[in-house]
Parts: C-alpha cells; sequence; structure tokens
C-alpha cells in the first residue's frame, strides 16, 4: 500500500493549483489522484464543439502563471486545457499523478489518524486529504419515463461523442445552459432539423471577443506587468457586477435593459423573442454571453420548444406541455451534480459517515473549505465558494492561501491533525446565509441550479470576492482543535 502526506483528488485548476503551492510550501510528499488518462479535469472532459470558457483568458488563469501567448481574448477549451498541461507538466505536478485512479471510497481512521483511500488503482493512506474534484465533473442526466429506451444516439454535452455524425439528422437538444448556448450554433449548420428544448430562458448578453494581437502578445511577454494590470482591469470590472447582484439589485435593470435590445437586434421573429426572454431578474441565473446563439435560433431549421423535456417514447421527444418531435439524436445539455455530487458520497468522516449524509442535501463548510467531522480535510471550491460574476480561479488561489497557512500552522505546532469547530462552522454558515437574503441569486425570480433541494443557495459566494480573500488569507487557529498525535499513539503513551 502506498503512503503518502498528502493526497489530492483530481487535477484541474483546483488540483494542479494545490499541487503547486504546496511544493512552493516544502511540502512535497504528495500524490494527485486522477480518474482519467491527463490532467486538465473540466477542460479535458468538455470537448464539445465551441467550448469555450466566459471569463476573460487574462482573469481564468493562475495569478504565478500567466501566459502572454493566449490567442483570444475569451480563450477556447483546447487552449485552455493546453495551459494547464503545461503548467502541471513545468511544475513536476504531471510527474506526481497517479491516472486511472478514480476515488471509490476515502475513510478517515481516528485510530491511526489516517485517510485510508481507495482507487481504481490501488489503496494508499495519506495524513491529509485535498479535493479538487469540483462542482462541475458529474453530468447530470434527466431521469424521465423511456429516456433509456431511445433507439437513437443520445449524450451529454460533457461526453461528446465525436464519432457521431451529425450531419443532415434530427437533432433534439435539451437544456439552454452555458454548454448548449456554445454548442447549439457549431451544429446548427449541419443538422436537417435542430429542436431546442428549453425549460428555462437564460439571459444572454453578446460576447466582445477578439484575438489578440502580435503587438499585444509581444508586449505582454516582454513587459509582463502589461499582462497584470490588464489582469486587475478585468477583474475590478467584474467585480463591480456584485454592487448590483448582491447590494441593490434594481442597479442591474440597465444591464437588463441592454440584455433586452440584444435579443430585439439577434432575432427577427416576435414570437421567438417571446420565448427567449426572461422573466426573472439578470443576474438570478448565470449571466450567459455569446455572438451567435440567438442569432442561431432564427435560422429555419431551428425550433425551439419553450418546455422542459417529460418523456421519451421511441424515436419521439415529448414536451410538458405536449409538444412532440421524431429525433434521430438527443443531446443532452442537462448541466452537472452541483448541490448533490456524488462524490460526496465517498467521502467519510471520523464517524463513519459520508459528506452526503453530513449535509444531508445542504452543503456547509467552514470558510468553504473545511468540514466539521474530517479531520485534515479541505474541500477546494467547496460551499458558497462558486460565483455568478468572477473567476473561480481567484476563489481557488483564496483557498489555498488558508489551506497551506492551516498546514504550515500544524507544522509549526507539531500537530497530527486539525478539526474544525462543530459551533464555528455553523456560525459561518448562518453569516453566509444572512448575505445571501436579498441578493439577486435568491430573491431574483428564478429556480437555479445554485439552489440546493431545501431551498438553500449553497452554492454561490454572496459578495465581493476580494471579501473571500481577506477572510480565508490566513488559518483562524481559534476554530480549531490540533492533535499532537493519532488516538492510538496517545492510548499507547
Amino acid at each position: 500500500m502506498t503512503v503518502t502526506d498528502i493526497a489530492i483528488i483530481g487535477s484541474g485548476f483546483a488540483g494542479i493549483g494545490a499541487a503547486i503551492r504546496l511544493q512552493r510550501a516544502g511540502f512535497e510528499d504528495y500524490v494527485v489522484l486522477e480518474r482519467a488518462s491527463d490532467v486538465g479535469g473540466t477542460w479535458r472532459d468538455n470537448s464539445y464543439p465551441g467550448c469555450a470558457c466566459d471569463v476573460p483568458s487574462h482573469l481564468y488563469s493562475f495569478s504565478f502563471a500567466p501566459n502572454p501567448e493566449w490567442t483570444r481574448s475569451f480563450s477556447q477549451q483546447p487552449e485552455i486545457w493546453a495551459y494547464l498541461r503545461r503548467v502541471a507538466d513545468e511544475h513536476g505536478v504531471t510527474a506526481n499523478t497517479r491516472f486511472g485512479a478514480e476515488l471509490l471510497d476515502a475513510a478517515w481512521n481516528e485510530d491511526r489518524g489516517l485517510w485510508e483511500i481507495e482507487t481504481a488503482a490501488g489503496d494508499l493512506t495519506a495524513r491529509v486529504l485535498i479535493a479538487g474534484f469540483g462542482g462541475l465533473a458529474e453530468p447530470r442526466l434527466p431521469d424521465v419515463p423511456g429516456i433509456a429506451d431511445f433507439p437513437g444516439t443520445i449524450f451529454h454535452s460533457a461526453q461528446w461523442n465525436h464519432d457521431h455524425d451529425l450531419t443532415g439528422e434530427r437533432v433534439a437538444v435539451i437544456g439552454t445552459g452555458a454548454s448548449a448556448i456554445q454548442f447549439v450554433p457549431q451544429i446548427q449548420p449541419r443538422v436537417k432539423e435542430l429542436h431546442l428544448f428549453q425549460r428555462t430562458a437564460p439571459w444572454v448578453m453578446p460576447r466582445f471577443d477578439r484575438e489578440f494581437t502580435r503587438a499585444e502578445k509581444s508586449l505582454f511577454k516582454h513587459l509582463p506587468f502589461t499582462q497584470r494590470l490588464a489582469r486587475a482591469g478585468i477583474y475590478w470590472s467584474r467585480e463591480s457586477m456584485v454592487i448590483g447582484m448582491a447590494g441593490e439589485p434594481r442597479l442591474l435593470k440597465g444591464l437588463q435593459l441592454l440584455a433586452k435590445r440584444y435579443i430585439r437586434k439577434a432575432i427577427s421573429d416576435p414570437e421567438l423573442r417571446r420565448k427567449v426572454t426572461p422573466s426573472y431578474t439578470i443576474g438570478c441565473k448565470r449571466i450567459l454571453i455569446s455572438g451567435d446563439y440567438l442569432p442561431s435560433l432564427d435560422e429555419p431549421n431551428v425550433d425551439l420548444v419553450a418546455s422542459g423535456l417529460s418523456e421519451v417514447r421511441g424515436n419521439v421527444v415529448a414536451a410538458a406541455d405536449g409538444t412532440q418531435r421524431e429525433v434521430d439524436t438527443i443531446i443532452l445539455g442537462t448541466g452537472f451534480y452541483v448541490t448533490d455530487s456524488p462524490m460526496a458520497q465517498r467521502v467519510r468522516g471520523a464517524d463513519g459517515r459520508s459528506l452526503a449524509e453530513h449535509w444531508e442535501g445542504s452543503m456547509q463548510a467552514h470558510c468553504g473549505t473545511t468540514v466539521t467531522g474530517f479531520p485534515n480535510y479541505f474541500h477546494l471550491v467547496g460551499p458558497n465558494t462558486g460565483l455568478g460574476h468572477n473567476s473561480i480561479v481567484y476563489m481557488i488561489e483564496s483557498q489555498l492561501n488558508y489551506v497551506v497557512d492551516a498546514l504550515a500552522t500544524m507544522r509549526r505546532e507539531g500537530a497530527h491533525s486539525c478539526v474544525v469547530d462543530a459551533g464555528a462552522q455553523e456560525r459561518y454558515n448562518e453569516r453566509v446565509q444572512r448575505a445571501m437574503q436579498g441578493t439577486v441569486w435568491t430573491a431574483g425570480g428564478c429556480a437555479s441550479w445554485y439552489i440546493d433541494k431545501h431551498g438553500r443557495n449553497t452554492t454561490l459566494w454572496p459578495g465581493f470576492t476580494f471579501k473571500f480573500r481577506e477572510l480565508t488569507k490566513s488559518f483562524d487557529r481559534e476554530h480549531y482543535e490540533l492533535r499532537t498525535a493519532p488516538v492510538r499513539e496517545e492510548v499507547l503513551a
């Protein structure tokens, strides 16, 4: 059995970032557990046509690994994946990654003071477990009658079937979220019929994307401070959106008017305009950006069904409003398990219960990172760390400040393990939920994947991201119990 000091689950932005920060802080005994055959996380898995980031390139990257060679203001999937692979290689993360090692079970052994980890590539133990699997790792498949018996081709956007030729086919796309608005314009010219099933219309703003010039890239490369300035400008422009989203939603009316104007400009058919115009406040669901999605819906081979999928009968897909369409292929743009990730069932704490059992459908963590009852466990992109306006990479780096300082504190004090106080976690989450009240994410009039089954927004951070960075800049030792030895060693002593 392999023995390591720190085990990191996942090799996306969170996992790679964690490994690099640990190395820099002198924690070099670690292993990254990756279920696939390469690093990259969601940017490896999501290879659907048109896949790109909706956060500008200079901000959607590590602050410690700037990339002056970005080709566009909004990077596409192949380029982001290549960036992550390069960063992992250059910093030695790839060499410390065990591929094909899907996490099957991780349980804290209180007597030994270790995490006992079972993976598809073998077992290991670790003193510290860092979860970097994120919220966009497990595709959500719709549970509707008959879908399992569909005789045609069916796949999720995150598991795109590149071997299947859509040319001349009748295709049903289920969902109009961030993935669908990117691949729909790409497949629309190739298919015979495209039937788009929309449960809730998204607010869409134009995507002001462009190629960087050779002069710009040269400037970023030879004068790095110019790229840092560009990054800072993007960050603060994005951060200013919180004033309306979390402070005073009425300030979003101007943005909503711009979005409506864009609808009128992009779509000629009045009835189609009505279908794609949301009835909730902009920002309640993630604002989507695209320059070609709305115009593609105006094409003659596209049929927008303003109702969710309810049943599949043979080759016929039926909507909740009774609309029926006969199709050859179904593409699911139905998102991911975010508030109820299956991975939470595979991590078990000191009492033997899983994260899922502790949370009971409502995620909670202290500073979005540590969970009471789970010693030496750090959850990156954890509860209430997601964003509806800025870069998640900024939040990951903020959490890593906290994690590294926690481990440094343990090392300094000679502690073997640490666990957050239950009262501290409860008070923290009460403050977060109070701050969430009145924001556009809870009072905007929509039903979104931000909300868990108990009606709580346990996904997003309810304010400025720099406030979260201030909160996590150092480890709050007073809220933790630190043990100097495992229980078994203390008993023997």
